[in-house]
């Protein structure tokens, strides 16, 4: 893949995961830790190349520097992730956000602009964010 505006659909799942990571400019151990096995572990990911990471996650940092990056990333999300993976893309960065045991504002901020960008329906969100803090309880 040579146009780093081309994104593969895990591509675009792993964006995700990276930027409510970086959403509060402090990646967290628990929220990498996190990411990185949901690459190794879920069906999903099966074919993806690991390598792709560090690609994708300077991607979102480099948008995340630009005045509207956040909407950059969601057009680019828009154009290469299918919507029968809106769901899961959701589920990944609730999961993300809620590793480390606390959810911050700049997160929840982002995961509503997700839920909005994505068109989720309302009940489905809050299930898959029942389902998150359940997973990530202490």
């Amino acid at each position: 893949m040579t146009d780093p505006h081309v994104l593969s659909e895990q591509d675009c799942l792993v964006a995700l995961m990276v930027a409510v990571s970086a959403s509060d400019e402090n990646i967290r151990t628990a929220e990498l830790v996190k990411i990185q096995s949901n690459v190794n572990m879920l069906p999903v990911f099966a074919e993806y190349d690991i390598d792709r990471l560090n690609t994708v996650s300077q991607t979102v940092f480099d948008l995340f520097d630009q005045e509207d990056g956040l909407d950059a990333l969601f057009g680019l999300i828009r154009d290469n992730l299918p919507e029968r993976l809106y769901e899961t893309a959701y589920a990944l960065a609730c999961d993300v956000a809620a590793a480390d045991g606390t959810l911050r504002e700049q997160e929840l901020r982002l995961l509503e602009e997700m839920r909005y960008e994505l068109n989720l329906d309302r009940l489905y969100a809050a299930a898959i964010e029942r389902g998150a803090r359940a997973r990530h309880i202490t």
